[in-house]
Parts: C-alpha cells; sequence; structure tokens
C-alpha cells in the first residue's frame, strides 16, 4: 500500500486499533545497490557523523556474506559497493591517539578496517589511494573538507563514470556558523544526498538540538569564547586542553553560541590590513601593540565593550575572549593566511617588532597551510 504523508498513514494505524501518533521515518539500511552516489553526511562536533560510517561499514559486512545475484547488483566496471575503504585525513590523524591504527573511531567506539584503511593529505594522494583498490566500490572519506577543492571534482569523476560511491562524514559550518571553507561549498554543490545530524547543545542548562560547533578557550577554569578572527584551523582541536592558547570545542545552539569580534573584524582589522597592503602598516602596528601590551587601549576591547557591555542587552561573557592568550598573533595569522593582506615580510617585521609569539604563530600559520620562517 501507498501511503502519500503522515495524516494517511496515522489514519491507516487508527483503523488497526493503534493510537494517533507522529510517525517517524525508520532507519533504512545503506543502499549498496545505488551507483554513483556522493553522500554528505554533516553536523556539528559530537553529532555522529562518523558512528553515521561506522553503520555503513557494518551493514557492508552483512550484504557481503549475500550470493552471486546480490554482487551483480552492487558491481559496476569491478568495483563491488558492499567493498568499503575508510580514508583518513592525515591532517587529522592524530584525534583518536588510544585507539588501534586500523580503527574506524568515533566517540564512544570503534571499527577495525584492517587493510581497508589508508590516510590521505590531499586529493592527489587520495587518487592514488583510489587507484591502488579498483575492486572497492564505497569510499568512506572523513573529514573531506580538510582537502583542497580539487578533490570535489575528483569525487565526482569517479562516481559518474566508475559508479563509485563517496561517504563524505565532514563539518560543513566552521566555529564562526559561516560555511568551512571553499572545499566544503564545492562538495555541497557536487553531492548527490545530504544526511543532516544535529546533537544536544552542550550548555548545562539547555537540551535544544544544536547545529553549531562553539569554540572556546579555558583559561583559569573559565569558559571564554573565541574571537571571529580566531585562526579557522587549529589541528589536534578535539581533544580537551588544560593550555589556554589551545581550544577547545563543544555543541552550541544559537543562543548560547557566542562569536565576539566579527563587526570589529571587517570594521576595523580587515581595513587595517588592507592599509597595510597598500604600505601604510603604521595603524595595524599601532593597534596589535595595543592589544598585545595594553588591551584596554585597543580598538578590539572598544569594540566589544560596547556591543557587550554598554548595551540594552549586556553579554559580559563575550569580554572574556580578551583574556586568552596571542590574540594579536591571531589577528595577524588571520590578515596573513586568510585575507592574503600582508606580505611574509610585513608579518615578520610585525611580529619581530611587537616580540610576539613566534612559536605559537607558526604553528597557526602550519595549520592553515601557509607555513613560514622566522
Amino acid at each position: 500500500m501507498n501511503f502519500g504523508g503522515e495524516d494517511e498513514q496515522n489514519e491507516f494505524l487508527r483503523s488497526l486499533g493503534f493510537p494517533s501518533m507522529r510517525i517517524h521515518r525508520s532507519y533504512d539500511h545503506f543502499d549498496f545497490i545505488k551507483a554513483g552516489r556522493r553522500a554528505l553526511v554533516i553536523g556539528p562536533m559530537g553529532s555522529g557523523k562518523t558512528e553515521f560510517s561506522a553503520r555503513v561499514w557494518r551493514d557492508a559486512r552483512v550484504a557481503l556474506k549475500k550470493g552471486a545475484g546480490v554482487a551483480a547488483l552492487t558491481t559496476t566496471a569491478g568495483a563491488d559497493r558492499r567493498l568499503v575503504h575508510f580514508v583518513r585525513s592525515r591532517m587529522d590523524q592524530g584525534r583518536f591517539p588510544d585507539y588501534p591504527d586500523d580503527a574506524l573511531a568515533y566517540r564512544g567506539g570503534y571499527e577495525r578496517c584492517g587493510d581497508e584503511i589508508s590516510t590521505a593529505r590531499d586529493s592527489f594522494e587520495l587518487e592514488s589511494v583510489l587507484a591502488c583498490r579498483p575492486e572497492v566500490g564505497t569510499w568512506i572519506i572523513d573529514e573531506a573538507a580538510f582537502y583542497d577543492e580539487r578533490v570535489a571534482y575528483l569525487i565526482r569523476n569517479e562516481s559518474d563514470t566508475r559508479g563509485l560511491v563517496f561517504i563524505l562524514p565532514t563539518l560543513v559550518l566552521n566555529f564562526r556558523k559561516e560555511i568551512f571553507n571553499h572545499t566544503a561549498r564545492l562538495l555541497l554543490e557536487n553531492a548527490t544526498d545530504v544526511f543532516p545530524l544535529t546533537a544536544y547543545c552542550e550548555h548545562p542548562d539547555c537540551i535544544a538540538d544544536s547545529l553549531f560547533t562553539y569554540r572556546y578557550y579555558t583559561v583559569d577554569g573559565d569558559e571564554c569564547p573565541a574571537l571571529y578572527f580566531d585562526p579557522l584551523i587549529i589541528i589536534g582541536g578535539d581533544r580537551a586542553k588544560d593550555d589556554p592558547r589551545e581550544p577547545d570545542y563543544c555543541t552550541r545552539c544559537d543562543e548560547h553560541h557566542y562569536l565576539p569580534g566579527k563587526e570589529y573584524t571587517f570594521f576595523t582589522l580587515k581595513p587595517l590590513g588592507e592599509a597595510a597592503a597598500r604600505g601604510d602598516i603604521k595603524p595595524l602596528k599601532a593597534e596589535l601593540a595595543a592589544i598585545a601590551g595594553d588591551m584596554e587601549q585597543s580598538r578590539l576591547y572598544a569594540s566589544l565593550k560596547r556591543l557587550h557591555l554598554d548595551s540594552d542587552d549586556p553579554q559580559p561573557r563575550n569580554l572574556s575572549a580578551l583574556r586568552v592568550p596571542c590574540i594579536a598573533e591571531k589577528a595577524l595569522c588571520y590578515l596573513y593566511a586568510e585575507q592574503n593582506l600582508l606580505s611574509a615580510d610585513q608579518l615578520r617585521r610585525l611580529a619581530v617588532d611587537l616580540n610576539l609569539d613566534w612559536d605559537y604563530l607558526s604553528r597557526r600559520l602550519s595549520d592553515n597551510r601557509r607555513p613560514l620562517e622566522l
């Protein structure tokens, strides 16, 4: 029988003596018959993206026990979609250090993949892995948004020409509640399926659905939200930290996702970087000097005070972002690695003249694929 909607399904169930109820879609086992799928699994940290992939892995173990008739349905051009291979981003390789090397690991468990696991740094290494296993029909590419933009077209071409299926558990929104990067946008444009997942908001007084990843720092035991211009990528961020220079993450609903400094970034910081790009570096240097040495004299402090203290709806928690170390270093990383407004020589000169933490700045630049030596 075919039911067009929830009302018709409810009417049928009532006719059988069931009470009125809300009918939810059942969880379907993964479809290994349909070729050429590019399935994005999206959601905040902790929403179960990798666990979704583990379910696909377990479904494949069952499907592989079927006979030759099923194999004919799940195979295209010699690649059987019941054969699953897991590819971990090399950038995120240290995420679960306590699990076996061959683990498809997620919070609370893992699946052992044996030889069916690889790591790749970029789309070119992924292309080599694909070529080495022509019999594999389903590929789980973890954190695909960490790859270069080319990966979106590599995945599309392989799925279109060979019928390969790709499962892509990845962040699409960054801690700024924006599309993570160009790669994430291209993956969305080229996806055939999207599975959105949510998590509970991790604020202690909230149990609403969360769609957002929240970045914060712990300073003397207090939660201090990351500023908008915090470095986009910080490797190793999925482990709890004691160092106030290293972030922690959780999932938060819109109400409890604090993100101070966005107005300052576009109203002040980026224009100062643009002036530096035109040769006038003194205003930027003065602002960074204030941030590093006398925060209350900075335009950053003035902006956050006006918006979050001297307002009709004060939110003093946002000012605690100024307690986090290395804010001037973060501003330089943003202007150089993301906005391409500063030259390497300008960045080095500012770091030396202001006696900034070069070790911290160098690590953040490397995380964001713009490594630089002093």
